[in-house]
């Protein structure tokens, strides 16, 4: 098993093999594998036996599984590749960083636990007011 410091929706960078150098956005994470799939990365060709007759058969490319060790985080707001940290953020749980400039690259979960928290306050103040 694999450390895990990418997620589905992160873009990545190929940082060895075919697609060197090519940037995707991960599709699917697979943790006890070690692998991710990426948009528009390590094209793969699959043939396809019709099952019945109405069903086509044939080539049909898709995105092949690629080991996370092969590919590296770019950071949203620097645009370079880096390493995470993992740094205490507000809310007392763990945010990923960008090592190179330490903007935080959970944002979503970020603004999405703030949100959280803010609704629970005014729920709260609503019903002292009551």
């Amino acid at each position: 098993m694999a450390s895990m410091n990418v997620r589905s929706g992160d873009t990545v960078e190929v940082i060895t093999g075919k697609d060197l150098g090519k940037k995707g956005k991960v599709i699917v994470t697979n943790p006890q594998e070690g692998t991710v799939i990426v948009e528009g990365i390590n094209m793969v060709t699959k043939h396809k036996k019709p099952r019945s007759a109405q069903e086509q058969g044939g080539k049909i490319e898709r995105e092949g599984a690629i080991d996370v060790s092969n590919v590296a985080l770019v950071c949203p707001v620097c645009g370079k590749t880096t390493r995470v940290n993992h740094v205490l953020g507000e809310n007392g749980k763990y945010v990923r960083t960008c090592h190179k400039c330490g903007a935080i690259i959970d944002a979503k979960a970020e603004k999405k636990a703030a949100k959280k928290g803010a609704k629970k306050a005014t729920t709260k103040k609503s019903k002292k007011a009551e």
